[in-house]
């Protein structure tokens, strides 16, 4: 019997054995004997991700190497990027790919090569790596900006292809419809680079931080110039001025309709109204100088860089005679005129009302309607002396006091839906240094503009908040006279600022450093309350990542940017700690939260917007985080130590 059993037993393992045999023999491994499973991811990061894939082959097939290759295309084959696994036999195996982009799609397949045959792919699949941390994102996107800000070296008419935003004083910028944004300026520039090469030079960007100079805009100046100021001295008894004195100012540029573009540009006659003689000491004649016109060019085509010019649109005029114009001395500065017909800025209301709003340093800015088919003015001007205060040469709608010279100028007005206010910029103060911008707004375009305290600009109040003002950051010179500004949208919601800044006086190595005036493009915000806040560093194209609240905690250049004449307001160090604390610098002791929806930093009480810009002060440069916000009195700038 115990024979029997251990018979019955070996015959059943044989059988058993038998019947496993047969089931491999009968396995279907393909053509090439090998079978990969679609792989599976089990940990994925911003960087790496680990797979496991199962492999099955036939008992006769030699294996050489497995794992997974991987693309950016669908379909990677071992040509593109792989991955080796440790050899091991028939079953799962576990790789961890690293080195992946973070936030980026890649087409993954495993793969196993055959001794002497081929590769056999796992169908595809499709990973998404995580988005990862802001630095990881910026520093693997972002460059800034290279162009050096000292440009003496090239500031030369033979170099201008290389100017960028060099030699740039009064900008003026538009967004046309071939996508390029347009710049417009005075004929300004160091070591008078423009002279003899036209007027009202122009340069055009895509992204606001290249930009490509195409030259003048206006060749030679018009003839109606000349003839308009000869006709207004003849009908004052006045001999003519054979060859005048010309300075070509400010010009603003915009669209007017399909297919037209229109701009604004101030010529000023640089001669004393009495005899006619060339503005100096020795020639002084007990009179004012003359008067200034805006004339008025329009094209189709900005990229030609071909205007055509449209002739008068106004001159400066005066509240008094037309023969008051006795000035008692060069220290004197109870002006003959009152709206002086420079600096204009040209916008289209919300119902579709064309507006010239021009002056600077005499009696205050003023208001102009005008036709939209003809771009001059809706109603005849009259003779331009014996004015009143609402005039056909324009209605008051700011002024800086009660003076006829009031140290302010360049106005511009934009309007934002967003908010459904009017907003007035000017500078204020001389150019050289002190400039700083400010702003005020209103629901109308003909006023009255109010500050930010609510104050009545309209009738003399100074004007708050300041939006620009000499600054300095530590580890450099920092900027003086940042105004005149261009203040322009994209047509996705965001705004820009633009101006010009100078280096401030004597700095080592640049010969006339005040008189190199660089082009200046800032990123604006809007506060809660629809104020418009310009960014501390300049617009450097820097990807906009979401900020989140622990990179806010460190060290911050915190600048109280508030009025202080011809003083560049310097930087100091404050403090933001993780438990929402203010340890150190002026807010010492208050506290500070974020919002991140609205990606605003409340510190101390006050709102501030902060956003991403490119840190110019660094070397070599690169991102960082700025803030900027009000005060009804007060306004900060502030950026992130790196």
């Amino acid at each position: 019997m115990k024979h029997n059993k251990w018979l019955s037993l070996l015959i059943s393992c044989m059988l058993l054995l038998a019947a496993a045999c047969s089931d491999d023999d009968d396995k279907d491994f393909g053509e090439q004997g090998v079978i990969i499973e679609t792989p599976v991811v089990l940990e994925i990061t911003s960087s790496s991700v680990q797979l496991q894939a199962t492999l099955k082959a036939d008992k006769e097939v030699i294996l050489s190497k497995r794992g997974f290759c991987y693309s950016k295309e669908a379909n990677p084959t071992i040509y593109d990027a792989t991955s080796v696994a440790e050899v091991k036999d028939n079953g799962p195996f576990t790789h961890t790919i690293v080195g992946l982009s973070f936030n980026t799609t890649y087409y993954v397949r495993a793969f196993v090569s055959i001794y002497k045959g081929g590769i056999v792919y796992s169908p595809q699949m499709e990973i998404q790596t995580a988005e990862g941390t802001p630095e990881q994102q910026l520093l693997a996107e972002y460059e800034a900006p290279q162009y050096e800000d000292n440009y003496t070296g090239i500031a030369g008419w033979d170099q201008r292809d290389l100017w960028n935003l060099s030699n740039v004083h009064d900008p003026s910028v538009m967004l046309a419809d071939d996508g390029y944004f347009y710049m417009y300026q005075t004929d300004a520039s160091y070591g008078n680079a423009h002279d003899g090469h036209g007027h009202f030079h122009a340069r055009r960007s895509k992204d606001l931080v290249n930009w490509e100079y195409m030259g003048a805009t206006m060749n030679d100046t018009p003839g109606w110039v000349k003839e308009k100021l000869n006709e207004i001295r003849a009908e004052i008894g006045l001999s003519p001025i054979d060859n005048p004195g010309y300075g070509y100012w400010a010009p603003v540029a915009r669209k007017a309709s399909s297919g037209k573009y229109r701009m604004y540009y101030s010529i000023i006659i640089d001669n004393y109204i009495k005899t006619g003689a060339a503005n100096t000491q020795a020639n002084f004649d007990n009179s004012w100088t003359e008067r200034a016109f805006i004339g008025m060019m329009e094209t189709s085509d900005p990229a030609s860089n071909i205007w055509e010019d449209k002739g008068y649109v106004i001159s400066s005029s005066s509240d008094r005679g037309m023969k008051d114009w006795y000035r008692s001395s060069l220290s004197d500065w109870d002006g003959y005129f009152k709206w002086n017909a420079i600096d204009p800025t040209y916008i289209i209301t919300k119902e579709n009302e064309h507006w010239l709003i021009y002056g600077s340093w005499h009696s205050g800015i003023v208001a102009l309607q005008l036709d939209a088919t003809t771009g001059k003015p809706l109603n005849e001007l009259g003779s331009p002396w014996d004015i009143e205060e609402t005039s056909t040469y324009g209605k008051l709608i700011m002024k800086r006091g009660n003076s006829r010279w009031q140290g302010s100028e360049g106005p511009e007005i934009i309007y934002n839906s967003e908010t459904d206010y009017y907003y007035l910029f000017m500078a204020y103060d001389e150019l050289a240094v002190a400039y700083n911008t400010r702003v005020a707004r209103s629901k109308t375009i003909d006023g009255p503009y109010y500050g930010i305290d609510e104050a009545d600009v309209t009738a003399g109040s100074i004007m708050l908040p300041v939006v620009t003002h000499p600054y300095k950051f530590r580890k450099d010179y920092g900027w003086v006279g940042i105004s005149h500004c261009a203040v322009f949208d994209d047509g996705k919601g965001n705004w820009y600022y633009a101006s010009q800044g100078r280096l401030p006086a004597d700095i080592p190595g640049i010969n006339a450093s005040n008189a190199v005036m660089m082009g200046h493009v800032r990123s604006i915000r809007w506060t809660t309350d629809g104020w418009p806040v310009v960014m501390p560093e300049r617009y450097g194209a820097v990807p906009n990542v979401e900020i989140i609240e622990s990179e806010l905690v460190g060290d911050w250049e915190h600048i109280d940017l508030s009025y202080d004449f011809g003083q560049q307001k310097e930087s100091s160090i404050m403090t933001l700690a993780a438990d929402h604390t203010i340890t150190s610098g002026p807010w010492q002791g208050g506290t500070w939260s974020f919002d991140k929806e609205k990606q605003i930093l409340t510190a101390n009480g006050v709102e501030l917007c902060v956003q991403r810009e490119a840190d110019w002060e660094a070397n070599p440069r690169r991102h960082t985080i700025v803030y900027a916000g009000y005060t009804t009195s007060k306004t900060y700038w502030g950026k992130k130590c790196p």
